[in-house]
């Protein structure tokens, strides 16, 4: 080892003489550099203005909390004299991971490392490493910029209150003398407009590190540049708030759920580096051996690198053959900037095959397409609209970074009160139609031919997407099925073994005689009155087993609504609120009215980004843990958060409860673990990890809050108490 002591290179870099060779891997580098270089002009977020502070304690006494809580969040009080004045720490700015994309190999054994200082200079071309998550609460800076944070205790994860640093926040002392653990009582208020605009001048355009524990985010309206550095961006995951209360008691008291909007294939913009895969081989990610938590940031490795201590449930570890590296002289593994899951709050692994169904390898997913061609959809030129769009849409459908072309299949289903299944294999010079009219049993009439690639059966497709109009123009039935409409689209999936999404475009309350028929509930005089609420309940039964079976298969629904008359809503939109799908709606549909609306829908469902047949579970420090779940999910266990798929505009609200106290030194550690396939056909483990600030003060906790965050948690649960006085708060 150098007798100049380690000094850490820039994340995921071009491997340094003494280290190992690192070709290239996975991950892509930014479109351009984010950040300036080294030594340049110090970010810093200014202070808030003096009296921006909204509070209305006076106006609505039995609510004072939550209203301080709604209006406090983002325009922090100007306190009065305490032990010193509040300031923004100057620190340089910390550098963006290189250019040089993730090397997944197994790491080198240690040997003599040549590695040294960066140069010198304000104008050095050698870009400044983040500091490291695992800075504890004395951290100055890198090393390079002047000396070595100390480690307390062999350096726990995000140790005691937050430290200044780049891109981090002061927090604001405690308030004026009076009402203990309560800020001084302001005198004005301020409208939302001006508090979304304030933020936006102070904290847009900047660059938010994570390298923090219970910094708060700027608002979700504000526009900024996430650097991820040991907890999960805001675009994934955003609390109620970032200072949870110490106790049980303490968080009763203070009327703020504790809770977290969870949106793990939120997009990331194209200047933001998108997540990195790590792959251990045959191994599989590397888990705690207790609580199951995957490696991350805050995992302490102690015994000179060969055992770890897990920071969810304290249970130490060993650290595996392949994955063993040195420690630094100040606790730290040599390879720490070299490994996501060590340095990144998200990342994600390669599963292995104990995670897919039965062992087996999953295969890539499939879109079906089923488009209701009765009368009302012919007459309004929905048909031959769908029909038009699809011919250039395909080419759209999602893949993976950088592949070539889409792996995702497509099949193509037309029914009104029968079904009609299409044979389009490439092989064929015209597509052949299979009709199943006993919807009782639902069967798929074909193996061969349904399930095909777009590219390779381009000119099938074609030509069946120019005959179906002209093929239903005459018709007169009026009459439609649609739980069988789901059931084939199940069995078709089941049969190819796969998972996929089902495009619905449906136009009237099914009525034909088959499982799944409806009857018109739309009664007036149950209006404004006790039995109103039945009218927006979905009816049990036949779809919610078909719920069930859409997640236990991976079967996504969205539907695409055009009614010109009552449709009963509530129960046939229940299967695609529980499998991750979107309800799209259009009343009185008219192509020169609503056309480009439509079809701007279709198109960004159909390429927008997105996981199948997922599984996702939330681990939590020891103290506290997740109870509720709210979301377009299904669960069989209290546990197992069961979706049959996530995409980017899809969020999963969790509530946590106190099982102990906890401490304000350790924090509250959360841990999202997403398993799911890919659109090419992979399974995956998407995490996301996150630290928190705990405190025994309602003021710290009240400072720390997040409005997005409360207003999406009182939505979900149902708290319209809470969810009104809100609104009305904020305008």
């Amino acid at each position: 080892m150098s007798q100049q002591g380690y000094v850490a290179t820039p994340p995921y870099s071009q491997a340094q003489p003494g280290m190992g060779g690192y070709p290239a891997g996975f991950g892509s580098s930014p479109a351009q550099p984010l950040y300036g270089h080294y030594g340049g002009q110090p970010q810093s977020f200014p202070a808030p203005p003096t009296g921006k502070a909204t509070f209305l304690w006076s106006l609505i006494p039995p609510v004072k909390s939550f209203v301080y809580v709604l209006t406090v969040v983002h325009t922090p009080p100007t306190y009065p004299a305490g032990p010193g004045p509040m300031q923004n720490p100057q620190a340089p700015p910390t550098s963006p991971p290189a250019q040089q994309p993730f090397q997944t190999a197994p790491p080198p054994t240690m040997g003599q490392s040549t590695l040294g200082p960066p140069p010198a200079g304000p104008h050095s071309p050698q870009m400044a490493p983040p500091q490291s998550p695992l800075a504890g609460p004395s951290m100055g800076g890198h090393p390079s910029m002047g000396g070595h944070p100390p480690m307390g205790g062999m350096g726990r994860p995000f140790p005691g209150p937050p430290p200044p640093g780049s891109g981090g926040f002061q927090q604001p002392g405690p308030g004026a003398a009076g009402q203990p653990g309560y800020p001084q009582q302001p005198q004005g208020t301020e409208s939302t407009t001006q508090v979304t605009e304030d933020d936006q001048a102070k904290r847009g355009g900047q660059v938010y590190t994570t390298n923090l524990r219970g910094q708060v985010p700027p608002l979700v309206t504000t526009d900024f540049t996430v650097q991820d550095q040991g907890n999960a961006s805001p675009r994934f995951m955003r609390c109620t708030t970032y200072s949870f209360p110490c106790t049980a008691d303490l968080a009763k008291q203070c009327q703020v759920p504790l809770g977290a909007i969870i949106k793990p294939f939120a997009t990331v913009p194209k200047n933001e580096t998108p997540l990195y895969v790590v792959n251990h081989g045959e191994t599989g990610p590397i888990r705690c051996n207790r609580c199951k938590a995957y490696m991350c940031p805050y995992m302490q490795f102690i015994d000179g690198g060969r055992r770890y201590q897990c920071g969810f449930c304290n249970c130490v570890n060993e650290v595996p053959t392949f994955y063993f590296q040195h420690l630094d002289h100040m606790g730290r593994r040599v390879d720490l900037y070299e490994r996501p899951e060590l340095s990144l709050g998200s990342y994600e692994f390669e599963a292995t095959l104990d995670y897919c169904k039965n062992n087996k390898p999953a295969s890539p997913p499939a879109y079906i397409f089923m488009i209701d061609v009765s009368y009302a959809n012919i007459k309004s030129g929905l048909v031959r609209l769908v029909c038009e769009e699809l011919k250039t849409l395909l080419d759209n459908l999602p893949r993976e970074d950088g592949a070539e072309s889409s792996t995702v299949k497509v099949g193509f289903v037309t029914y009104n009160k029968i079904l009609h299944f299409y044979n389009v294999k490439s092989a064929l010079a015209q597509p052949q139609m299979m009709v199943v009219s006993d919807t009782a049993e639902m069967f798929v009439p074909l193996l061969d031919g349904f399930l095909v690639n777009f590219q390779e059966s381009r000119a099938v497709i074609n030509n069946l997407l120019d005959q179906i109009p002209d093929m239903f123009a005459d018709t007169n039935e009026s009459e439609t099925v649609f739980a069988p409409v789901i059931q084939a689209g199940v069995e078709a999936l089941k049969t190819a073994e796969c998972s996929g999404k089902l495009f619905i475009f449906h136009s009237s309350i099914p009525t034909a005689e088959a499982p799944g028929k409806l009857k018109n509930r739309d009664d007036k005089k149950l209006i404004n009155t006790e039995k109103e609420k039945t009218l927006f309940q979905p009816q049990k039964g036949v779809y919610e087993q078909l719920s069930k079976d859409c997640v236990s298969q991976g079967c996504s629904v969205d539907l695409f609504l055009f009614p010109s008359q009552y449709v009963d809503l509530a129960t046939m939109g229940d299967v695609p609120t529980h499998t991750g799908g979107s309800i799209f709606k259009y009343s009185n549909f008219q192509v020169e009215m609503d056309g480009e609306h439509f079809l701007s829908d279709l198109r960004k469902d159909v390429e927008k980004a997105i996981g199948f047949d997922a599984i996702m579970r939330v681990r939590t420090s020891t103290g506290f843990r997740a109870t509720n779940f709210f979301g377009a999910i299904h669960m069989n266990n209290t546990t197992d958060v069961e979706m049959a798929a996530v995409d980017c505009d899809k969020a999963v609200t969790v509530e946590f409860k106190h099982d102990d106290k906890l401490s304000e030194e350790t924090g509250a550690l959360m841990q999202c673990a997403l398993l799911y396939t890919t659109v090419s056909g992979q399974r995956r483990l998407r995490i996301h990890n996150l630290s928190l600030n705990c405190s025994a003060q309602l003021s710290e906790l009240y400072k720390s809050c997040e409005t997005d965050a409360l207003i999406n948690f009182f939505a979900k649960s149902g708290d319209y108490t809470h969810l009104i006085i809100g609104c009305n708060i904020l305008g």
